[in-house]
């Protein structure tokens, strides 16, 4: 199994929402091995729309590198069924993608069915191209699902285990998520002051 050295990159990928905002904060946070972060950036998806992928690209083209080893998102499915197509930024970006979700799930067949009646099918289609998920072992002794596209299961799994300090979460993921969530609640209370 490779060895994966100190200078390794991740960018993790988390996001927060409101659906009343009608858009989404994304964050990309750039993480070394060595817990040194390095860069972010930010984007706006459609709440419900079909643009997950397209800014999932943006962010990763904003940050101009050529440094990043790997891609982790969490989740593919953000932004109120906004389906992210691993598979295309995993070609477009030419870098490894885990995507990576905390609990077990129905299924999503019967929301986008009775959510989106217009657009369910292309929805369905990307889903169903990123493949079936797979749960793994964390070194934290968590449970978690990942579907890792261009990188062997094993492989996805020890760069997880590099990058998460305690819980689920690895730390590029887990800091996105609180900026996000910071910003998209920051939002809200000034929309709703504007909006007054």
């Amino acid at each position: 199994m490779r060895h994966i050295k100190k200078g390794m990159r991740m960018l993790g990928i988390a996001e927060s929402f409101y659906k009343e905002l009608g858009k989404s904060i994304l964050v990309g946070v750039v993480e070394r091995a060595d817990r040194i972060i390095d860069g972010f950036a930010i984007s706006f998806p459609t709440v419900g729309g079909l643009d997950a992928t397209e800014k999932i690209l943006e962010i990763y083209d904003d940050l101009r590198r050529d440094d990043i080893d790997v891609i982790a998102i969490s989740g593919t499915v953000i932004s109120w069924y906004n389906v992210i197509d691993l598979n295309k930024v995993y070609e477009e970006t030419g870098r490894p993608v885990i995507s990576i979700t905390y609990e077990e799930s129905e299924g999503l067949l019967t929301y986008f069915k009775k959510n989106f009646p217009d657009d369910w099918m292309v929805r369905w289609e990307i889903h169903s191209r990123n493949g079936q998920r797979i749960k793994v072992k964390l070194r934290t002794g968590y449970e978690v699902f990942i579907r890792p596209i261009g990188i062997d299961v094993d492989y996805a799994l020890k760069i997880l285990n590099k990058f998460v300090v305690e819980g689920k979460k690895p730390e590029p993921i887990r800091i996105a998520q609180l900026i996000a969530s910071r910003l998209s609640k920051k939002y809200l209370i000034y929309l709703s002051k504007v909006i007054k």
